[in-house]
């Protein structure tokens, strides 16, 4: 959901914010008043093109930015950018330089324009004047009648991935054979002298660097072993014989006094403790003498290890790694005919896999498909047009065309007058046409999606909608038909609408006025939420004009009543 848009020196906007809500949320005012700079921005902010002309007069730079909800396929995006992901919101800026130049920021860290268009789809779609933005393609198509008929994506990816794979394998072991026999000898090669090398722990040179340094300073070590030794037990003073002492004179007094056994206990327990250390320092001054010939023999050793490391790895794990790849791919190249009759064989049987779950998807689409076009038709002769349409499915079944999706080309055609041939959507002249073209859809989906709700997973779509130009062309009953579709379909997602009829506007859940007025001899444009109270006379503004009467505020009153 869109809960922040801000725009500082665009176009002729000083500085605006505005705060959307859930719901349906309408944008009036006056012809001219700049309430399509606002979609404008918004489009910036989802990847459109800038330009410097839209850098308000006297100013360096324009500021664009908006807070959208975040969304779990919002955060895969950040995360494969490498841009920090916020738990609850996404912070998107973008700045327009009078130069031409530009910078944007997603979460207050520098990004690009691409990333934006990356996002864009995982969080509106927006119908301006003349151009979707989010690309409603064939892909977003796709998406519409998945979402429709509640498809099981699922078997078709998993089945994908695995063709993939396998696929992939056979096309490697196939290619580039005079190379692989080639290289044959030299990792022949390398998984013999690695093999030679005997290595059986991945931490056998650090534990060899300690015993080194041990060895290194035998005799400095040796000496102060046995120097403790003395101490805690050899000498006529020693830790021992002074504990041993005074453990004796304490279990003499514990005899006759309890308050001294608790005592006792503790001198007994450090008196064996004294003894344990003492048979650890002597076993290891023990250690020191009985290698005399070990450092030789360790340095030996490190020597031919860190020749290993450096050529196969900077440690001994990734140098036994590296031997079991080797090895690998050794065994694959003297074992070529085998292993490419044994890839050959699974492939056959994962791509019989792929098709089986293909083709039900396929069954899928083109069932709903029709049911889709019957019911979506209705929906857009509903909005005051008179169009034939249809949504096709073209199974394309050559691998070339298998995708994670199935190998289905979604295409809506329509005809807008009688005896027109059928044409992609995308090639409808009027803005808004298309803008009620797709809301249509959209509402035809969404009561079908919101009907299969708890029987099978929705397919994700873009949260937040946004219409512009919608109204064009119509009045009357279409203009409350098309309120009446902004307000269903509002109710499963964030809907922005521009709107001039006061049928529609009567329709939000938030109203927003776009005004244009003039401070210190400059023309600025600013948004402001209204009131119930103001509604009201907006709305008796947009059916009697600048002049407000009582019979256009009952109207207006009625509208919204009405409406509700």
């Amino acid at each position: 959901m869109l809960l922040e848009l801000r725009a500082e020196n665009y176009a002729v906007i000083d500085h605006a914010i505005a705060g959307f809500g859930l719901g349906l949320n309408l944008l009036t005012g006056e012809t001219g008043a700049g309430k399509s700079i606002l979609i404008d921005a918004l489009a910036l902010l989802l990847g459109g093109k800038a330009s410097s002309d839209v850098v308000r007069h006297g100013a360096d730079k324009a500021v664009v930015g908006c807070v959208f909800e975040m969304t779990a396929g919002a955060a895969v995006v950040l995360e494969a950018n490498g841009i920090d992901v916020e738990p609850d919101e996404i912070l998107l800026r973008r700045e327009i330089g009078s130069n031409g130049k530009g910078r944007v920021f997603i979460n207050n860290q520098p990004a690009t324009v691409g990333v934006l268009r990356q996002l864009a789809p995982e969080l509106a779609l927006v119908h301006s004047q003349g151009e979707t933005l989010g690309s409603f393609d064939q892909a977003q198509q796709r998406l519409l009648l998945d979402r429709f008929s509640a498809s099981n994506l699922e078997p078709v990816a998993t089945a994908y991935a695995t063709w993939r794979a396998t696929s992939d394998k056979l096309d490697e072991l196939q290619s580039a054979e005079q190379d692989r026999l080639r290289m044959a000898d030299l990792w022949r090669f390398q998984s013999k002298e690695i093999a030679q090398g005997e290595l059986t722990a991945e931490d056998e040179d650090t534990q060899l660097e300690a015993e080194k340094r041990i060895l290194a300073n035998a005799e400095k070590l040796y000496a102060a072993a046995m120097s403790a030794h003395d101490h805690l037990y050899e000498s006529e003073n020693s830790a021992e014989s002074a504990l041993g002492a005074a453990l004796k004179n304490l279990e003499e007094l514990a005899r006759y006094d309890d308050r001294f056994k608790e005592p006792a206990q503790q001198l007994a327990a450090a008196k064996a403790a004294v003894e344990d250390v003492d048979a650890g320092v002597r076993d290891f001054a023990g250690t020191i003498n009985a290698a005399p010939g070990r450092l030789e023999e360790i340095e030996d050793r490190l020597a031919a290890l860190d020749r290993l490391k450096r050529k196969y790895g900077k440690t001994l794990a990734e140098v036994i790694s590296f031997g079991a790849e080797a090895a690998l791919k050794l065994s694959e190249v003297e074992n070529r005919d085998a292993l490419l009759i044994e890839l050959k064989v699974r492939l056959e049987y994962e791509a019989a896999g792929y098709m089986a779950a293909a083709e039900a998807l396929s069954k899928t689409r083109i069932e709903a498909a029709e049911r889709l076009a019957k019911l979506s038709e209705a929906q857009i002769n509903d909005l005051a047009m008179s169009v034939c349409f249809r949504v096709q499915v073209t199974p394309e079944r050559t691998p070339t065309n298998w995708t994670p999706h199935g190998w289905d080309q979604v295409e809506c055609l329509i005809a807008t007058n009688a005896g027109e041939p059928l044409k992609p959507l995308h090639e409808i002249a009027s803005g808004g046409e298309m803008s009620r073209v797709m809301l249509a859809l959209k509402v035809t989906v969404e009561e079908a999606a919101g009907g299969a709700a708890g029987r099978k997973k929705k397919t994700a779509l873009p949260r937040t909608l946004v219409f512009d130009e919608i109204d064009i062309g119509i009045g009357g009953r279409a203009a409350e038909a098309v309120g009446r579709k902004l307000k269903m379909l509002s109710k499963g997602q964030q809907v922005l609408c521009i709107t001039h009829l006061p049928q529609i506007a009567a329709f939000g859940d938030q109203h927003f006025l776009i005004e244009k007025s003039e401070k210190r001899g400059r023309t600025q444009t600013e948004v402001r939420r209204m009131d119930d109270v103001e509604r009201v006379q907006e709305i008796a503004r947009m059916l009697s004009g600048a002049t407000l009467t009582e019979t256009s505020l009952k109207h207006a009153q009625h509208l919204l009543q009405s409406s509700r």
